[in-house]
């Protein structure tokens, strides 16, 4: 093959990089080339029908997008965007501007109350200061114990090996800020009753030995 023939038949492949880029690449090229193209429709009407067109065969492309509220105006922003602004039609929501389509995201502040003790998490260490301010009573004896069987569980989920009831009360005792006072004695869930189902043993009974060719051991 001739070094002609070589460009000619570089000219007539498609190569990504030479290529415009997607605006949305998610909605993929057929999408924005057909974008492209009613865009340049000059009659207004035909222009308009066919961009109703185009935001049903998208909708097709992004069921996922049913689940967000008015997603109907998502389409049509989205149809915007990809024509870079420059589409001229009559759409039925607001038009979004450039600016706020670029907007960066809003920053999230993590919470600044750090956790205590981490393998127990922040659920816990409110579950333990709402108990504690609970009144004195059959009732907040309940929850404690609960709260301390829920420590035990999460502690051995951190740390799968085992756990003391002294440790898990003495934790309380320091989550609470020494408003929960369990006797050390008192005794907690057993560490087995955490374990899921199915850890043990098969429950169809124990497995039949197989033997080697020749039928079974007589």
């Amino acid at each position: 093959m001739s070094q002609l023939d070589i460009n000619e038949e570089d000219e007539l492949r498609d190569y990504n990089s030479q290529r415009t880029r997607l605006i949305l690449p998610e909605y993929g090229r057929h999408i924005q080339k057909m974008v492209d193209y009613v865009s340049a429709i000059e009659d207004v009407e035909e222009r308009n029908r066919m961009a109703l067109i185009l935001i049903g065969v998208m909708g097709n492309l992004n069921p996922h997008l049913r689940d967000i509220n008015d997603f109907k105006h998502k389409l049509w922003d989205h149809l915007l965007v990809i024509s870079d602004f420059k589409i001229d039609i009559e759409s039925p929501y607001p038009k979004p501007s450039r600016e706020s389509v670029s907007e960066p995201p809003r920053r999230i502040d993590y919470p600044a109350h750090p956790i205590r003790i981490k393998h127990y998490g922040r659920v816990i260490e409110q579950m333990v200061k709402d108990v504690s301010e609970m009144e004195e009573g059959p009732i907040k004896t309940f929850y404690i114990t609960s709260v301390a069987n829920q420590m035990k569980k999460a502690y051995l989920t951190w740390n799968k090996d085992s756990v003391s009831d002294e440790t898990i009360i003495r934790d309380l005792g320091v989550l609470s800020n020494g408003k929960i006072k369990l006797n050390l004695s008192t005794k907690l869930m057993d560490t087995r009753e955490f374990k899921p189902s199915g850890a043990g043993p098969s429950s169809t009974g124990p497995s039949k030995r197989r033997h080697p060719k020749g039928g079974r051991k007589k």
